[in-house]
């Protein structure tokens, strides 16, 4: 089989945090492919797309159990980080475990970086937004 390229994602959320999930993602620049009541789709240029549905149980995620840790971002440069932490903080989403902050255990090389934020959505995902490349 050839590689098999992530088609698209669906995370259940609560509908009142639907807007959230589409502020942040059309930040992100993911294009907004419809909205309908409890559901949201976005996507990439490159054909990914994300849902986000409004229908769940009432039960809490924990991303250090079984199922997804986080979801990741790559940006395009620092500055692009630093950028999201701003919208972040604009939207009472506080940055998690001493992020932003450069990791250089995951970096390549001396000549490279690993610049990430952290944080959670209102419904508790955890998803960074991370700048790999040269410093």
């Amino acid at each position: 089989m050839q590689h098999a390229p992530l088609g698209h994602m669906q995370f259940n959320v609560r509908g009142e945090h639907l807007p959230f999930y589409r502020d942040l993602l059309t930040f992100l620049g993911w294009g907004l492919i419809g909205e309908w009541p409890g559901m949201i789709g976005l996507g990439s240029l490159d054909g990914q797309s994300l849902w986000f549905s409004g229908q769940v149980k009432e039960v809490s995620n924990d991303y250090d159990g079984p199922g997804l840790n986080h979801l990741a971002f790559a940006a395009a440069s620092i500055a692009d980080v630093d950028e999201a932490v701003a919208w972040l903080q604009a939207h009472d989403a506080p940055a998690l475990f001493e992020t932003p902050r450069h990791r250089p255990e995951f970096a390549a090389d001396e000549q490279s970086t690993y610049y990430q934020v952290m944080f959670e959505t209102p419904d508790r995902i955890l998803i960074e937004i991370v700048y790999i490349g040269p410093k």
